[in-house]
C-alpha cells in the first residue's frame, strides 16, 4: 500500500483499487473521500448510485473481498488491497447476467435508481445462500431501499433466478 502524504494542505494522494478484476491507480485523490466518490468521479464506474450518502438506501451497494457494502459509508483508502466488485463487473463483457435478465423479464425495474444495488445484493445472497427462503430473501434485501415497487416483483426475480440455477445445476 503506498499513500503520499498531502503537502501544505494540497491533496496529492495516490493509491490503487482492484476493482472488478482490474488494478486502478487513484491520483491526486484527499483521503477520505468515499469509496462510491471514487468509483463514481476518479474511475468512471457510474453503476454504483449516491442517494442518500448515509447507508440508508442500498443504492450504493458493492461487494468488498466478498462481503456486500454501502460504498458511500467506506473511505476509498480503506479499500486498497481489497477485491471491490462492482455491478459494472458482474456479468462477462458487459452481458446481462441471470440476475440482470431476471429484474427485466420479471418487472423488477421501475425507475431503474435502486436497481444496481439490488443486482449486487441478490448476487452476493445468491453466492452465499443459492437456495433462500422467502424471509432469508427479505433479509438480505432489507438493506436496500426502492421507492417505485411494492417488492413483489424483486422478490419474484429472485425466486427465478434461484430456481434456474438449481435446474441447471
Amino acid at each position: 500500500m503506498s499513500i503520499n502524504i498531502p503537502v501544505s494542505g494540497q491533496s496529492n494522494e495516490i493509491y490503487s483499487l482492484r476493482v472488478n478484476g482490474q488494478v486502478h491507480q487513484v491520483k491526486d485523490a484527499w483521503i477520505g473521500e468515499s469509496l462510491l466518490y471514487v468509483l463514481r468521479e476518479r474511475l468512471g464506474l457510474p453503476g454504483s448510485k449516491g442517494a442518500c450518502e448515509q447507508g440508508e438506501c442500498g443504492s450504493c451497494t458493492v461487494i468488498v473481498d466478498s462481503k456486500a457494502v454501502c460504498s458511500c459509508l467506506v473511505m476509498a483508502a480503506d479499500a486498497v488491497e481489497t477485491e471491490i466488485l462492482t455491478v459494472e463487473g458482474l456479468g462477462p463483457d458487459g452481458a446481462l447476467t441471470d440476475v440482470q435478465s431476471a429484474f427485466l423479464s420479471e418487472g423488477g425495474v421501475q425507475c431503474g435508481f435502486c436497481t444496481p444495488g439490488f443486482i449486487v445484493a441478490v448476487h452476493h445472497l445468491l453466492e452465499s445462500n443459492p437456495s433462500p427462503s422467502d424471509d432469508e430473501i427479505r433479509e438480505a434485501l432489507s438493506g436496500n431501499i426502492c421507492r417505485c415497487t411494492g417488492y413483489g416483483r424483486i422478490l419474484e426475480a429472485v425466486r427465478t433466478v434461484a430456481d434456474q440455477r438449481r435446474t441447471n445445476s
